[in-house]
């Protein structure tokens, strides 16, 4: 499987950079416009500077989601002294009892996204110079140009070092060794720089040093790419002709909605109407019946009162009282067991049942039997309240 590699420094909108192409039969290195860029490779690394690349650990939080990057980036942000969402904060893993993240410049990855994007490249994997450089376990790596370099200090961990000579180690190792001790340096030389002097390096430092040859991130294998930082990956879009393909259904859809609307909005209107006149021939009843009547705010319902009034002053039971609610209520409920009534209470023709608990199809069928004579029934719990409709 062959790899594209992209040395990418974040600073301004990239037009040339120097890459290297991974294959089974060996690599290819060359620099060129990001247009000239080879194709067809199956991955694409982006490798960021060890310099422009803060690696750092801090605690999360219990539960906390490590994908979330606006949570991320608040979790580090003591380490970075920058606004929190001016970064792009990657999780790589846990390191004991925390966790070990990267942060890159938001607005650098993403000018070489778009550049990327220009050239034809839409997916690319994107990783930290540093955890490129190979290390064996309970050593520390150290790559080193002769003036200044970046060490790697565990496999998730690592930093830029700053000045050095040949006589004199930076002074950024020497403050690393006094948080950690490693049995031995590694140390890998970058051209064109000159090697240091070892042992000079390993009295200031205190700690054994040892030559392991020139290092390259072109020639780093594929295998030893270390933790993505970041995986961008094509985002979707629709291309111009299929767009242009799809704007007479677009036009077909929204005229064929707009056509719905309309109808809609007419029979709104219809029964709004239809529902007017109806009110309107109802009122006209009841002041036709009952002319003393000042306002008539629910004609269906004051109908029903005043001829409950009218039956009563006729000594005519209405089908609201009493009795007559008594005797629909006693045959509905006839088919319950015995004491499935536990209290009965009436107020304004309305009736309160209390039953015992009942299956649920004896239950509904003593509904449906207060239904079909003629009242309404509501229903809570074991609790039903029937009225005449």
């Amino acid at each position: 499987m062959s790899v594209l590699r992209i040395y990418a420094p974040l600073g301004e909108a990239p037009q040339r950079c120097q890459w290297a192409l991974i294959g089974a039969r060996g690599s290819t290195q060359g620099e060129s416009a990001l247009a000239g860029l080879p194709r067809g490779a199956a991955r694409v690394q982006l490798v960021v500077p060890a310099a422009q690349v803060l690696l750092t650990r801090a605690s999360l939080p219990p539960g906390a989601r490590r994908r979330d990057g606006a949570l991320l980036a608040f979790a580090v942000e003591d380490a970075t002294a920058a606004e929190p969402d001016t970064n792009q904060v990657s999780w790589l893993g846990a390191v004991g009892d925390s966790n070990a993240f990267a942060v890159l410049d938001r607005h650098g990855l993403a000018l070489w996204r778009e550049a990327l994007e220009a050239a034809g490249v839409h997916e690319f994997e994107v990783h930290a110079e540093t955890l490129l450089l190979p290390r064996e376990e309970g050593e520390w790596s150290l790559a080193w140009n002769g003036a200044e370099g970046f060490v790697r200090s565990g496999a998730l961990e690592g930093a830029a070092t700053d000045g050095g000579d040949a006589a004199m180690p930076p002074l950024s190792l020497r403050m690393l060794l006094e948080q950690a001790r490693p049995e031995a340096i590694a140390l890998y030389m970058v051209a064109p720089g000159p090697a240091p002097d070892l042992p000079a390096w390993q009295k200031a430092l205190g700690i054994p040093l040892r030559s392991a040859g020139a290092w390259d991130w072109r020639t780093a294998p594929a295998q030893q790419a270390g933790t993505g930082l970041a995986q961008e990956r094509r985002r979707w879009r629709m291309s111009p002709a299929a767009l242009a393909k799809l704007r007479p259904a677009a036009w077909i859809a929204a005229a064929a909605l707009a056509l719905h609307a309309a109808f809609l909005l007419a029979d709104w209107a219809l029964l709004a109407a239809e529902q007017r006149a109806l009110r309107g021939q109802m009122e006209a009843r009841f002041r036709g019946a009952f002319p003393e009547a000042v306002a008539v705010a629910d004609p269906a319902l004051q109908m029903r009162r005043q001829l409950a009034l009218a039956r009563h002053r006729a000594g005519i039971a209405d089908g609201g009282d009493f009795a007559p609610m008594m005797e629909k209520v006693a045959l509905a409920l006839k088919g319950l067991p015995a004491g499935a009534l536990r209290s009965l209470a009436y107020e304004g023709g309305r009736m309160s049942l209390e039953l015992a608990p009942l299956e649920a199809a004896a239950l509904e069928g003593a509904m449906a039997r207060l239904a079909r004579a003629g009242l309404a029934v509501e229903r809570a719990g074991t609790r039903l309240t029937v009225r005449a409709l």
